[in-house]
């Protein structure tokens, strides 16, 4: 067992581990990553402990080479990026390259950037696999060419590899990967691997790399969760209070029992996250559906959350006049904002949103009495195993996680509290307790999903900014009020402190722009009892749109331009202003909008913001009507994500982040009514349409920094930039989200 003496990797305690401590007669070579710290520190290892290797690549005697994928792929290009990195520095054969999900382990499986947990989100699956993937593709590549070395009896230096081939141009000799993986299986794990440089690299930042998931999508031969059936299993669907806080006083199920194929009827109360429900198990989802809707139910609603929208934004209003909890602070804001010559204040209003995923919410349970077994698009394996083994008097390693596709998941996959799981395996293990011993996937309609809970949380922003006599900004405060999607979870310990949830001030407390007096406050309600989650970009979602706007504001007050006005901002933030000038560049900025049609108006805004280690900046040109209809016609985007790893992926995010963020600034809102969710399905919690997405044009910031993510980063500025402009068209500021359908001057 030798160290990989990379700067990074030795820091981290990255350790190879030889095929004969991890797959003793599997006819295939296979690569361990160990993360020492998290299993018993550097001095244990030095003393010879066992290890339980994380193995990222296989390579067949045939030659495949399969990648083992520790991230979900929900859409977002995860198994191409992760392949491609260590594809890379191995010189495998791309076309001979596939990938597997991982199964849920920590120790091997840990995600760098969350700490001792195995997960994907925050768009952290290239950033915290770079060095990762690539050592493991270079030792790979060390074993392979050092077998060749040996049996050709010539210098390693001599060899070069290309396409799966090692070859030595001295004899001419060449041999496949699966020629050599028995040989090079034998061999110890070398001490030192060299990564290629940039000028090097063959497939990181090459353009038409077919993705790895597309051809099954294409075909329908991707497995989702939805496609997954195990022999004898049950479908299971729930009918759920209609008000969160609900739980069924009786239940009569003779209707359903009647329905032809329905098997049974179970209930579930007094889970952690608090929700009930009863269930119906049936030989198919046609059957378990009928069997549902059948089911006459009375709710006990005594301890159910009765508010509404309307009630819950008063309240919020009301604690917008009242100080908040310090979240950031610099100067005197309240100082420089009494003697300000300007000064500009505004309440911005953000509605709960469902994540409405293409494919709802659903996972497959196998329990026995010492195991539980789940197949799901599953997203965060540490957090999900520790809370289903807690319920079940299990340790963590005896559930196991089979992660499948996922059809999108936005944050809603990623549950803090496990809810749709913890739900799946309840109904199991009351099914398993009746007598009825079988497999069961639980399944979501729309409108379960819809209503669900579990939403991106409602905001009330009270901002106030100040300039002086010259036009300069000096003074910015910021009061937000809304729910803590930490508070209460296992994070908490690290999101919140002094009673301040990161994620809710985050892209506003962190403010790039040169302003000498900042003042963040946060007032958290304990009363609301509507559940929440991070959706796409978390708190940026808000606090990006906020901050981009009322700097827009300031702009016109000190009668400069907007770009200008950002850009003498950004002095000290070289990667903010790079995107910026590269959007305003492609975009025009310095040219006129081509005039429209008689009666109508155009204009054009700009936004830039910061979210996960990227820098977005996106100009978007919208044309009003003369009844106030409008559309967005195009958008210009540029990115700065570090080494560009996939450019046709990046380009593809970013594109589906801003139609992603105009769904949600012109039609997506999710209200309540006496504490009743009002929407069910796409019908009024309306996502974008085809004939409603503008062209989008992105432009990728060359970098040679270390990759970051591009999965969220390119929602937050969508939303601001076409409100700019359509201030810019109509002298309206719009402070309320979604948008109206007109907009008049």
């Amino acid at each position: 067992m030798g160290k990989i003496e990379t700067p990074a990797s030795a820091a981290r305690g990255i350790l190879n581990v030889s095929r004969r401590s991890l797959l003793k007669g599997t006819g295939g070579l296979a690569l361990g990553i160990f993360f020492a710290p998290l299993i018993r520190g550097m001095d244990a290892l030095a003393a010879g402990g066992p290890l339980e290797p994380n193995a990222f690549v296989r390579i067949d005697l045939d030659g495949s080479v399969t990648v083992l994928a520790k991230h979900l792929e929900m859409g977002q290009g995860s198994y191409t990026g992760l392949a491609t990195l260590l594809a890379e520095e191995l010189d495998a054969d791309w076309e001979t390259v596939r990938v597997e999900g991982a199964p849920a382990d920590v120790k091997r499986y840990n995600n760098l950037a969350f700490g001792p947990m195995q997960g994907t989100g925050g768009s952290t699956a290239m950033a915290n696999s770079w060095e990762q993937m690539r050592n493991a593709g270079a030792t790979a590549k060390a074993m392979l060419v050092a077998a060749a070395a040996q049996r050709w009896a010539v210098p390693a230096s001599e060899i070069s590899v290309s396409k799966g081939v090692v070859s030595h141009s001295g004899s001419g000799r060449s041999a496949g990967f699966g020629e050599l993986v028995e040989a090079a299986a034998a061999l110890p794990v070398p001490e030192q691997v060299q990564l290629k440089q940039p000028q090097d690299f063959k497939l990181i930042g090459k353009v038409e790399l077919r993705r790895k998931d597309s051809p099954g999508k294409t075909d329908g031969s991707a497995v989702f969760t939805q496609d997954f059936k195990l022999p004898g299993m049950l479908v299971a669907m729930v009918a759920y209070p209609p008000r969160f806080g609900g739980v069924p006083r009786s239940v009569d199920s003779s209707k359903a029992k009647a329905v032809r194929d329905v098997v049974d009827v179970v209930e579930f109360r007094d889970l952690p996250h608090g929700r009930a429900g009863v269930a119906v198990l049936a030989k198919n989802t046609w059957a378990a559906r009928q069997g549902r809707d059948a089911l006459v139910i009375d709710w006990d609603e005594s301890q159910a959350f009765t508010l509404g929208s309307e009630e819950i934004l008063a309240q919020y209003r009301e604690s917008a006049g009242k100080p908040g909890l310090p979240a950031a602070a610099r100067g005197d804001a309240d100082a420089a904002l009494a003697k300000a010559a300007k000064t500009v204040e505004a309440d911005y209003e953000f509605p709960y949103l469902a994540h409405a995923a293409m494919e709802p919410m659903n996972c497959l349970v196998k329990l026995s009495a010492d195991r539980c077994e789940i197949w799901n698009g599953e997203q965060f394996q540490t957090v999900d195993q520790a809370i289903i083994s807690g319920y079940l008097g299990f340790k963590p390693e005896q559930v196991s996680l089979t992660q499948l596709y996922a059809g999108g998941s936005f944050g809603r996959r990623a549950s803090s509290r496990s809810d749709y799981l913890l739900e799946a395996v309840a109904i199991t293990k009351a099914a398993r307790d009746k007598g009825v011993d079988a497999p069961v996937k639980m399944v979501w309609a729309r409108e379960d999903d819809t209503r669900g809970g579990f939403f991106r949380p409602m905001y009330l922003h009270r901002a106030r900014i100040g300039l002086d006599e010259a036009g300069k900004l000096q003074a910015w405060h910021n009061r937000i009020v809304g729910q803590s999607i930490i508070a209460g979870t296992s994070m908490e310990p690290f999101l919140v402190k002094e009673g301040v949830d990161h994620t809710s001030v985050e892209g506003v407390s962190n403010l790039s722009y040169a302003v000498p007096n900042l003042k963040v406050e946060l007032s958290t309600p304990s009363n609301i009892k509507v559940p929440v989650l991070w959706w796409r970009s978390v708190g940026h979602t808000h606090t990006g749109y906020v901050a981009e706007t009322m700097i827009d504001e300031a702009a016109v007050a000190a009668g400069q331009d907007p770009y200008a006005f950002r850009h003498a901002l950004l002095e000290n933030h070289p990667r903010h202003r790079g995107a910026l000038e590269l959007a305003a560049r492609q975009a025009g900025w310095d040219k006129p909008l081509a005039a429209g049609a008689a009666g109508e108006k155009r204009g054009r805004g700009i936004a830039v913001h910061e979210s996960f280690g990227s820098f977005v900046a996106q100009v978007a040109e919208v044309t009003v009507k003369a009844d106030g209809s409008y559309r967005l016609d195009r958008v210009v985007c540029a990115v700065d994500c570090g080494i560009a790893i996939n450019p046709d992926v990046i380009k593809a995010q970013m594109e589906g982040g801003i139609g992603f963020a105009l769904a949600a600034a012109r039609h997506s809102a999710i209200t309540l009514k006496d504490g009743r969710v009002e929407q069910s399905n796409f019908h009024d919690f309306q996502v974008l349409r085809m004939n409603e997405m503008p062209r989008v044009d992105v432009h990728i910031v060359p970098s040679a920094q270390n990759p970051t993510g591009v999965g969220e980063p390119g929602v937050p500025p969508l939303a601001p930039a076409l409100a700019n402009a359509l201030f810019a068209a109509t002298g309206v500021r719009l402070r309320k989200l979604p948008f109206p359908a007109q907009i008049k001057a």
